[in-house]
């Protein structure tokens, strides 16, 4: 990893844990809305964001998460696993917009992670829980798009890192 994209990696990772911070305790309950998950578009422009957005919420779930060391592992294996698949999938379309929905498709399905760990933890209802969080994450990514298709043509991730 070359000096700027890891600097890059490391403003990600400080912009994403600002902005979790920003919106306590929203981005750590049953009916989560971290606004940073906005953050998470950034891989379909260059896949070299995922170490920032990773650090990002490893972080945030550390730093800011009452739930313990547990929130490190569901929080960021769910983030690894759908920033993974959501590479992956842009590996077969150069559609922004298209890499955009999946990625919110991944990030919302895959929120059953985070409602196995409500439910671990606060002994929640899963299914119940799942519906929260998913409803949650589609949100704020759905609001991402529009928000990270204008940045992008301001600040052109692709080339950036």
């Amino acid at each position: 990893m070359n000096v700027k994209t890891l600097a890059i990696s490391g403003i990600i990772a400080a912009l994403y844990t600002a902005v979790t911070l920003a919106i306590l305790p929203f981005g750590f309950t049953n009916v989560q809305f971290r606004v940073s998950e906005i953050f998470n578009h950034l891989v379909v422009f260059n896949p070299r964001y995922i170490f920032g957005v990773v650090v990002g919420v490893f972080v945030s779930n550390l730093l800011l998460s009452e739930l313990g060391p547990i929130d490190l592992v569901f929080g960021v294996g769910q983030s690894v696993l759908a920033l993974s698949l959501t590479i992956l999938f842009s590996r077969f379309t150069t559609n922004l917009l298209a890499r955009m929905i999946f990625n919110t498709f991944i990030f919302t399905t895959t929120m059953f992670l985070i409602a196995w760990e409500l439910n671990i933890v606060l002994h929640l209802p899963f299914l119940l829980t799942w519906l929260y969080v998913a409803i949650g994450e589609c949100a704020v990514m759905i609001i991402g798009i529009p928000i990270m298709q204008a940045l992008n043509k301001r600040l052109q991730f692709g080339k950036l890192i």
